[in-house]
């Protein structure tokens, strides 16, 4: 029998989600917003239990240990040493992005982003004041791929002071490389444009890939570059509420420090700082696991429609548990094929125009659940694809 039990069945996340208008139907299975049906890792849920004992929920500052384990944990499993004095927590990485917007730009100021690129960068970018300065990833052969030429010429706009770049990229779920974080970081050092990596899907690497954190590969990418990364993907607590930001350079990381003190997002839990801290001191043998997981959930996917959906292609994952999937061949708009969905199938997935222009005809499911509910979800939207 295996360690952890991926295969348990627990109450769909989708019942209790803050994500839904109301109370979705209990018939509707949830393959759209990005957490994971699965129990997080043992350790964590034992470390929360002792401070659910303790029995004192109040302020909590955050201690040494917690600056340790998450420094320990990037130099272990990625090679990557970032000073603890970098290091600012925050509740998230949505709120963190919006808080480094408000600091590191002025309204007006324009964003490149690659797309089609998580909804939420375009939401930050509107809040700031600023506007996206959008550059299409290249779609062929199945595979998305950086067109630097474009890249460069929406780099030359005076306007652009900053980049948001995922990493790894979702929805396309690439794992960028190292030549090509190059790449991009060189042009952005060219043009003088802060880079600000969202890497919160860092742990989430399939087999024959690997994550390289983008401030990693040079002490001037480094110093010119903020990150955002956080447990709560890998280890399912988005409801935890806890993230980090990484800002070698004292002056950026002050204007971010305040800007998160304006926008009061800089007090974590103590729930969060036990949670972290237990994941990333504990939690890689529970990681590697759950990653060979999702990996056999994506072939079952990919075989899936290779048999009964061949006429659309399946986008191959190297990051992230949120497949893309090409529907353009139904001949509807990603929003209504994924209404279509709903109301027919009762299944719930990402429409690819949320992510924008260039995600049109394109659905994002998220395959982070027991295979079992994977294989439900399939015949749902089989029946409704082949109607």
């Amino acid at each position: 029998m295996a360690k952890y039990d991926f295969d348990q069945l627990i109450p769909r996340r989708g019942t209790n989600s803050v994500k839904w208008d109301e109370e979705p139907a209990a018939d509707i299975l949830p393959m759209w917003v990005a957490d994971m049906d699965f129990r997080t890792a043992p350790c964590v849920v034992e470390a929360l239990r002792r401070r659910v004992e303790h029995g004192v929920y109040g302020y909590a500052t955050v201690p040494e240990s917690y600056y340790g384990a998450v420094t320990s944990w990037f130099a272990r499993r990625h090679g990557w040493a970032p000073g603890a004095d970098w290091i600012l927590p925050v509740t998230g990485v949505i709120p963190a992005l919006s808080a480094i917007l408000r600091a590191l730009t002025r309204p007006g100021d324009r964003v490149l982003v690659l797309t089609p690129v998580y909804n939420h960068f375009f939401i930050a970018i509107d809040n700031s004041g600023c506007s996206a300065a959008e550059c299409e990833l290249t779609y062929g052969d199945n595979r998305y791929t950086v067109d630097f030429d474009a890249l460069e010429r929406r780099a030359a706009d005076p306007a652009v002071k900053l980049m948001l770049l995922c990493n790894p990229h979702n929805p396309a779920g690439r794992v960028w490389t190292p030549e090509e974080l190059r790449r991009i970081g060189d042009i952005c050092l060219r043009r003088d444009i802060l880079v600000v990596a969202d890497e919160i899907h860092c742990e989430l690497v399939m087999p024959g890939f690997r994550y390289t954190p983008f401030a990693s590969l040079s002490e001037e990418f480094a110093r010119r570059s903020v990150t955002c990364a956080s447990p709560s993907k890998a280890f399912n607590l988005a409801g935890v509420q806890v993230a980090n930001i990484f800002a070698a350079d004292a002056g950026l990381r002050e204007r971010i420090a305040r800007s998160l003190e304006i926008n009061e997002t800089g007090m974590i839990s103590p729930f969060a700082i036990e949670a972290l801290t237990a994941a990333y001191t504990d939690g890689a043998e529970w990681l590697d696991a759950l990653n060979g997981y999702l990996w056999e959930n994506y072939l079952f996917l990919r075989d899936y429609f290779a048999r009964h959906l061949p006429q659309f292609p399946v986008l191959p994952l190297e990051g992230t548990y949120l497949v893309w999937a090409d529907c353009r061949a139904a001949g509807l708009s990603s929003d209504t094929l994924t209404r279509r969905l709903l109301d027919e199938g009762r299944l719930h997935v990402n429409s690819g125009s949320m992510y924008g222009a260039a995600g049109e005809g394109f659905i994002r499911l998220n395959i982070a659940c027991p295979r079992k509910l994977l294989a439900e979800g399939l015949d749902r939207l089989k029946r409704v694809l082949t109607t």
